[in-house]
């Protein structure tokens, strides 16, 4: 789908509810409810939480593009070269501004921001409870999520550039600021600032018990601690070590979470069901009976019942040993395309009922995080124990590692992309870091590019552009 979503649009359309002229007797439209009257009760603000959730899982954000190429761009995933014909232009490097991906990330992204921007605000105006609280450091944890992600696709990494410009910021919901704002683009200093701001919020506000008079208590909903989680990738993105370890740290102390052992780890990929007892998933988006993606989600485009155009290099698959229990999560034929690779993490695409949840945060990843940012602030042993917390549960065969230096932060990085595969991560870890992406010969791919250098333009996507049309306050990024 190729769409055009600009920010004054969105803006515009969300107001639109409240525009409704004097009529016989005064009496509002059944169907027109104005934006400050919309949200009035602890129950619409559930609703409110329900439809941001909602926002952020369409195929045009987290449902999909999102994920997905974070791991296309990279030297994770490729296009088999008998295709339907999506994301090509990821392979050659070739998208430009009137592309349907940039355009559909940042339309969607913008509007889950309106919807929590609503939220918040909203909140403001309840009587103060835990409930409210609740929903409203959900909104906040979300908000920061989305321009995480913005960041990520439209703005140099922070790392590389720490005076580079980043994102629009948009806080206040449109009764607020107006139907037609037109922002500029901030500092990403600004915007990370921002983030961390939001994520501090929900945390502080957040109550421990959650809300359970109004949404269930599970892996679909952001918790108190899942908002640390967030932060502690938000830390290490910026490239700040020592706020990447603490907040990782107390997720590990306090959170609850726990690993997967190699007895249920494939029982767990293959359950579509949300998790309750905190096993390994700290959030995830909803892909159940009501909600599924259907024919356009992420599972669908992996799994050879469905599109199943996505593959995986040979390369990749044999860095993992014999005995590690996450080479069990591969299929190495398909009826469709024969002997090739197929990433089998998505395998619920026929169920009648659930199907497989979006992945957006795991305990594995805050254990790799804390080991890096462990590596990188002076202290190896504990790096070491956290890195290896995580691979020998995956490789019960595996002794351990013991590197030091530049070869520890190289066997973490390794662990991530073996790890975290197929949920969206890897091409950020190399943008993040600086490093050009190598992807291997593989024969059965579509046309591609082999390598991304790091000083191409092509490392972050244009503004779309009818954003750049439509908001003359908006610069495009170098090179479109």
């Amino acid at each position: 789908m190729k769409i055009k979503r600009l920010i004054y649009l969105l803006l515009a359309g969300v107001t639109a509810f409240s525009a409704c002229k004097k009529e016989f007797l005064d009496e509002k439209p059944p169907t027109a409810v104005p934006v400050t009257e919309a949200i009035k009760t602890e129950n619409d603000l559930a609703d409110a939480v329900n439809g941001m959730y909602a926002a952020m899982r369409s195929t045009l954000f987290y449902g999909r593009d999102v994920q997905f190429l974070g791991d296309e761009l990279a030297d994770n995933t490729y296009i088999s070269n008998n295709n339907s014909g999506r994301y090509l232009s990821e392979m050659t490097y070739t998208y430009i501004a009137s592309s349907g991906e940039p355009a559909n990330i940042w339309g969607q992204g913008y509007y889950t921001i309106l919807q929590a921007n609503r939220i918040i605000y909203a909140a403001n105006s309840l009587p103060a409870s835990n409930n409210v609280n609740q929903l409203k450091g959900e909104a906040y944890a979300v908000r920061a999520l989305c321009y995480l992600t913005l960041q990520q696709f439209y703005a140099t990494p922070f790392t590389v550039d720490p005076a580079a410009i980043g994102v629009p910021l948009i806080t206040a919901p449109t009764n607020i600021i107006g139907p037609f704002a037109k922002p500029s683009r901030n500092t990403s200093a600004v915007v990370y600032a921002k983030i961390i701001s939001d994520l501090d919020s929900a945390y502080a506000i957040m109550p421990a018990t959650g809300a359970p008079t109004l949404h269930a208590q599970n892996s679909e909903y952001i918790a108190k601690y899942a908002a640390k989680a967030i932060e502690s990738r938000a830390y290490l993105y910026k490239g700040d070590y020592a706020n990447a370890r603490d907040a990782a740290l107390l997720v590990v102390n306090n959170g609850g979470y726990t690993l997967a052992t190699a007895a249920n780890y494939v029982a767990y990929w293959a359950n579509p069901a949300p998790q309750t007892g905190k096993l390994e998933t700290i959030f995830e988006l909803a892909q159940n009976t009501a909600t599924n993606n259907g024919n356009t989600g992420m599972d669908y485009f992996y799994n050879q019942a469905g599109y199943g155009d996505a593959l995986v290099y040979t390369d990749f698959y044999n860095t993992f040993s014999a005995t590690d229990v996450r080479k069990s999560l591969f299929l190495t034929t398909s009826a469709k395309r024969g002997a090739v690779l197929v990433n089998n993490k998505y395998s619920n695409v026929t169920n009648a009922n659930d199907k497989d949840d979006i992945k957006v945060i795991r305990y594995s990843e805050v254990l790799l995080t804390l080991a890096e940012a462990y590596a990188r602030t002076g202290n190896e042993p504990l790096a070491l124990t956290y890195l290896n917390q995580v691979a020998q549960r995956r490789d019960p065969s595996l002794i351990g590692y013991v590197s030091t230096g530049a070869t520890l932060i190289n066997d973490i990085l390794n662990e991530r992309r073996k790890e975290l595969a197929f949920e969206g991560l890897r091409y950020y870890d190399l943008v993040r870091l600086n490093l050009p992406v190598n992807r291997p010969a593989q024969t059965a791919a579509a046309a591609f590019t082999r390598t991304l250098d790091v000083t191409s333009p092509k490392r972050i996507f244009p503004i779309p552009q009818g954003e750049i049309d439509a908001n003359p306050a908006i610069t495009q990024n170098t090179g479109y």
